[in-house]
């Protein structure tokens, strides 16, 4: 497939004036509040859909902990990509650069996803009232650790820093705005003693966006008071992580701005993004329509394959299915069959979907990948490729 995409490129490069240019990169001053450095500004970009990124690559001070702190790859995942389409919304991304998040660093981001402490704690620990930083609510310790856990849930989870870079002049870049997203639970996960059972404590949607809030204020009133995000934009997004044994990610549900000389929070902004599995009671109920032709097409894949199941995962946007990645596992037992069956999906997914979706079907066995289809919106062909 390598040698394929190779060969395409190099003769696209030959025949069209319109091929991207891989000229040298811009060397640039990246200036900090104490010190400035070389870096470099690729020339390409692969489309205005994505930020260019600046070299060298810097990783974030919190690298590691997203996985420690989210529930499965498909919250980390969301939680990150779903950040930086909000970030969309206040840094183009034609005028913009990416950067991992620079200023919050695993210490500070620690002690803050603590629980408040009580005053016999602070005293046990040796630590004033100023240093009680923990965002999530303190354990009274009263009741059974059922009605504690229930009362006083962890509602933070994580917080994740992304860096927006703007160019001041032509060598120069600075920090031109902040994006801190703030991952909570829906549900909270806890043992009544070290090593033993786990429980959980579903929170309500309601209580998540009322604590999610909260915590967004306070948040704002620390950043602000950091002197490297003086007079820098602030944008704060509040994502609800999915439960653990979820297989399609949380999403986020509301976003606000900091000005870049107020310390507090604006307005709040809907963000009107959700995950469905296909099949489910849950995308039966809220969208007929789409289950309908998901539920068509799986039929006809089963009708003269055998499969273990075929899934699908999709996102919608403003209540609208956009994008749609399938799954389907099978036994095959030789290549003609497999192309048999790639032709053959390809084939349903133009009859049963509307034109306006994204497709991606990931045909699998037990050797791995066998075929992809993919179909852009509007598109009157699929892409195919099939493994060899």
């Amino acid at each position: 497939m390598k040698k394929w995409l190779a060969v395409t490129f190099a003769a696209a490069l030959l025949l069209t004036g319109c091929a991207p240019k891989f000229e040298k990169n811009n060397e640039v001053v990246q200036k900090t509040d104490d010190k400035t450095e070389k870096a470099f500004i690729p020339n390409y970009q692969i489309s205005n859909k994505y930020y260019r990124t600046i070299l060298p690559f810097k990783p974030s001070k919190t690298r590691g902990m997203v996985v420690a702190n989210l529930n499965s790859r498909y919250d980390i995942k969301e939680f990150e990509t779903g950040l930086m389409r909000i970030a969309k919304n206040e840094y183009s991304p034609d005028k913009y650069l990416f950067q991992e998040g620079q200023i919050l660093d695993k210490d500070t981001v620690t002690l803050w996803l603590n629980r408040k402490y009580s005053k016999s704690q602070l005293k046990e620990e040796g630590l004033k009232a100023s240093q009680n930083i923990g965002l999530n609510p303190l354990d009274d310790e009263k009741g059974t650790v059922k009605q504690r856990n229930e009362k006083n849930p962890i509602y933070l989870s994580h917080i994740l820093e992304q860096d927006y870079l703007v160019k001041t002049d032509k060598d120069t870049v600075k920090l031109g705005g902040v994006m801190i997203g703030l991952a909570l639970n829906s549900v909270h996960y806890y043992q009544k003693e070290q090593y033993g059972d786990v429980y959980e404590a579903p929170i309500k949607h309601a209580d998540v966006v009322a604590e999610g809030k909260k915590i967004a204020a306070e948040v704002a009133k620390r950043l602000r008071d950091k002197p490297e995000l003086k007079g820098v934009p602030i944008t704060i997004g509040l994502f609800e992580q999915a439960s653990k044994n979820s297989v399609v990610p949380g999403h986020f549900f509301s976003y606000s701005n900091v000005p870049a000389n107020s310390t507090s929070l604006g307005s709040w902004k809907d963000v009107k993004e959700n995950y469905y599995l296909f099949p489910s009671d849950e995308a039966k109920q809220d969208h007929r329509d789409d289950w309908t032709y998901f539920m068509n097409f799986k039929q006809d894949v089963e009708k003269y394959f055998s499969s273990n199941g075929v899934i699908g995962r999709a996102y919608y946007k403003d209540d609208q299915m956009s994008e749609l990645r399938i799954e389907i596992p099978i036994q095959f037992y030789g290549e003609a069959e497999a192309i048999g069956f790639t032709q053959y999906v390809a084939g349903l997914i133009m009859d049963h979907f509307p034109d306006y979706l994204s497709i991606e079907v990931n045909v699998t066995s037990v050797n791995g990948p066998e075929a992809l289809i993919s179909k852009k919106p509007n598109e009157k062909e699929p892409y195919v490729h099939i493994y060899k």
